[in-house]
């Protein structure tokens, strides 16, 4: 059959009926698969172009929180900041009132004294030291009287007063004792504080007492192995 349409048209002629089969069928088939919309183009249609950009959209709502990151390294010390300026001043409070003036002290001694004021007393210590016919005790004023005492008094140790050879009385005029001896004015008061085995002790004859306005003397009977002290005052008349 082929040979005879080959013969009746010719070779050429064959091969034009043939592409046109191909033409017809190729046709067919794209008009079938068409949706007729014309949205889709076909594989050889070309891309046109983009079309402008349409408004942002609102945004969406925000999404859960995340959790938190691991900590980060320290950061370096920052530096020292500038020094604040000074505070203004606050305000100065009232003055306080003036305490009322001290009276004026009376006015002192000052400089070397001469003689020892009127009516002032001084003090000392003595001692009476081992001897067999008795001691000579001398009492010396640190400062001289103006003028010699007017009488010496003796308290032993039992608390009798003495003067001269006199039996010894409650005392009259050296009212102390030997922690803190006086003497009224113009007279001098000796108090004995300890003695040892003394037996003689206070000899008021006035050949071997003597009175200046320098000190006294007095004679205290005492034999080897005793031993007396004591304190006094004398007061300047």
């Amino acid at each position: 059959m082929f040979s005879s349409f080959r013969n009746r048209f010719g070779i050429p002629s064959v091969i034009s009926v043939i592409a046109l089969v191909f033409a017809m069928f190729g046709g067919a088939y794209a008009a079938s698969n068409d949706s007729g919309s014309g949205a889709k183009a076909t594989a050889s249609a070309k891309k046109g172009p983009r079309g402008p950009r349409g408004p942002k959209g609102p945004a969406g709502p925000a999404g859960p929180q995340g959790p938190a990151g691991a900590a980060g390294a320290k950061g370096d010390k920052g530096d020292t900041g500038a020094a604040g300026s000074n505070g203004s001043q606050g305000p100065i409070g009232p003055t306080g009132k003036t305490g009322a003036t001290g009276a004026t002290g009376a006015t002192g001694l000052s400089g070397f004294t001469e003689t020892l004021p009127s009516k002032k007393t001084e003090t000392g210590t003595w001692v009476a030291g081992p001897n067999d016919e008795g001691a000579m005790v001398p009492l010396s004023f640190n400062i001289p009287l103006e003028n010699a005492p007017v009488a010496v008094h003796f308290v032993k140790l039992d608390g009798k007063e003495y003067t001269g050879e006199k039996a010894g009385v409650t005392p009259v005029n050296c009212l102390g004792e030997a922690e803190d001896p006086t003497a009224p004015p113009g007279h001098v008061c000796i108090y004995e504080a300890f003695n040892f085995e003394v037996v003689g002790g206070w000899s008021g004859s006035e050949f071997f007492n003597q009175v200046y306005a320098t000190g006294v003397t007095f004679l205290y009977g005492i034999s080897k192995g005793q031993v007396a002290s004591g304190t006094f005052a004398v007061t300047a008349p």
